[in-house]
């Protein structure tokens, strides 16, 4: 699917949010949000399991926005743990429909991998407890490390997807089962696969395409 990336910024809580925009070719169905791995072990917008994720939502005619968060590229700030990060996503939010009426009231989806589904955790939290009358359609959390940072619930949209690697380096499958069995939340388990999904991006992309096409129907 032909795409079109833009630069724009957003403000948040601790200056300037570098974003990609990601279009879709066509008129745009919705929106996806996906957010990167941790700040300071060299995670940003363009991590190819974000871009994998990405790519998937665009197939499915998405707009997809990927910050850098505080303290990568262009961004303003310096790194806070996913608390500065969580609000710094509550405020881009709110820009970007405000910015974007014609996508507001359409199906979005929220992402994240590693460190960035700590943030997504928390950006879903924040919705949920404000009342916002368009939460995500889908959430996709890929080696997840939410206990890590923020354990923060997700507060049962339709459609989950956590996909954690068996061989994960960074954050044992043990780990993240901990949090998804007291929310029972299913887990896709790809066998082999190492926390950044070495050699396992096509099946990862496949997962993401599927759960999109039942969310989004």
């Amino acid at each position: 699917m032909a795409i079109k990336t833009e630069i724009a910024g957003f403000d948040g809580a601790a200056g300037r949010i570098d974003c990609a925009l990601d279009w879709p070719d066509g008129e745009p169905l919705g929106w996806a949000l996906v957010l990167h791995p941790h700040s300071l072990q060299g995670g940003a917008r363009d991590n190819k399991v974000v871009t994998t994720i990405a790519r998937a939502c665009q197939h499915h005619g998405l707009v997809t926005v990927r910050p850098d968060f505080r303290g990568v590229g262009a961004s303003e700030g310096v790194f806070d743990k996913s608390v500065g990060e969580t609000q710094d996503m509550l405020m881009l939010v709110a820009q970007f429909r405000a910015r974007h009426p014609e996508l507001a009231a359409k199906p979005w989806v929220l992402g994240g991998f590693s460190f960035g589904t700590s943030v997504a955790a928390g950006l879903h939290a924040g919705l949920a407890a404000a009342g916002d009358a368009h939460l995500p359609r889908a959430v996709i959390l890929a080696g997840a490390a939410v206990q890590r940072f923020q354990p923060a619930d997700i507060q049962a949209p339709p459609h989950v997807l956590m996909v954690h690697g068996e061989q994960d380096e960074v954050v044992p499958l043990a780990e993240t089962m901990d949090w998804a069995r007291a929310r029972s939340l299913p887990i896709v388990v790809i066998p082999d696969a190492s926390h950044f999904f070495h050699g396992k991006l096509l099946i990862l992309r496949q997962l993401v395409l599927d759960k999109l096409a039942a969310a989004l129907a």
